[in-house]
């Protein structure tokens, strides 16, 4: 079949000759009739830019900034962001989705310096560019650096000497603030010394990060020990470890007193559960995986419930301890505005 096509090829080639058709016309007649199948990559007129792209039956693919991204026709003109199809003001799509055909396909598409044009079967032109595809595709969120998290224990932390950061620096600054959320993102707890000890004072400072979340237990909570509420953590007896509110709609996690009775599964899956509960609890409960600290008027801590566990010691002497719920969303939505990938 080769040879045939070959021979072929060769007969063209000299008829073409003979008409004064250059090589290229040749290639680009010849190949498309002969190999319908074959892939044609597009390149840039421009070696600075390094650009390739391809239209596939179903996809396109596009070769930009060292990344390889292939997108679905639908997706893009679903996030088409002309004035018909997004409001740039208000950063919502007044397109309806429902109303793209699933089998859209592009009838042209080009390219001018940075930004490619498609244009669609009922004459919609969608641009984009090219860096903007790269941002928002899914091969460049998975190379996408986001804040690191640390995975640390007792020894960890306390070699990493983390600092604290001061009342007023984190009030009034917002490198002050900006430092104080990266340490509460890489390790899940974060520490605020020199607070005025007062309930006015912990509230304000809750409230540069975040709204403070409306609960059961009041906007804010001051308690000592005295059971004023049926709760283990009115009293002097220690606490092991836990997150709060699993009794929530949106719980913070894990909480091995306010478990309710295990009755939605049968005998044998509760026995695995049990086998489980056994497994975590012996690595919570490991020495090394135990940070220990005493907490003294003037000094605050914010914990991470989604991450780190937390409890306390039986004690006795009096106690007083006052603190709110942070709405997660605000917090990670503060240092986003400071520049971090939270």
């Amino acid at each position: 079949m080769w040879c045939h096509r070959l021979s072929h090829l060769q007969s063209r080639l000299q008829n073409l000759l003979r008409r004064g058709v250059t090589c290229w016309a040749f290639q680009q007649l010849n190949f498309k009739s002969l190999f319908p199948l074959a892939i044609h990559w597009h390149h840039t007129a421009s070696e600075s830019l390094n650009c390739a792209w391809q239209q596939h039956e179903d996809h396109f693919e596009l070769q930009y900034a060292n990344t390889v991204m292939r997108f679905d026709y639908v997706w893009l003109r679903d996030h088409c962001r002309s004035a018909s199809c997004y409001n740039s003001k208000t950063h919502q799509r007044s397109l309806d989705t429902a109303s793209v055909d699933l089998c859209i396909k592009p009838k042209t598409i080009r390219l001018d310096e940075t930004t490619l044009f498609f244009t669609w079967p009922d004459g919609h032109v969608t641009k984009y560019d090219l860096d903007w595809l790269v941002r928002n595709s899914y091969e460049g969120q998975k190379q996408k650096v986001i804040q690191p998290r640390i995975l640390w224990n007792a020894e960890i932390y306390q070699r990493a000497q983390v600092p604290s950061v001061d009342f007023q620096s984190f009030l009034e600054t917002n490198e002050g603030l900006k430092n104080f959320l990266q340490n509460f993102l890489l390790y899940g707890i974060a520490f605020v010394e020199n607070v005025p000890p007062t309930q006015e004072h912990t509230e304000k400072l809750a409230e540069r990060i975040s709204l403070i979340r409306e609960t059961i237990y009041g906007r804010m909570w001051y308690f000592t020990s005295d059971f004023s509420r049926g709760d283990t953590a009115y009293t002097k007896l220690a606490l092991d470890r836990h997150t709060d509110t699993t009794y929530f709609q949106e719980p913070c996690g894990y909480n091995n007193y306010d478990r309710a009775v295990i009755n939605t599964v049968p005998y044998d899956v509760v026995h695995r559960w049990y086998t489980a509960h056994r497994t975590l609890t012996v690595e919570l409960r490991r020495p090394e995986n135990e940070f220990w600290v005493k907490l003294k008027p003037g000094r605050v801590l914010f914990i991470d419930n989604w991450r780190v566990l937390h409890g306390r010691e039986s004690f006795t002497g009096y106690r007083q301890l006052c603190g709110c719920y942070l709405t997660r969303d605000d917090v990670l939505n503060t240092a986003r505005l400071l520049g971090l990938q939270a």
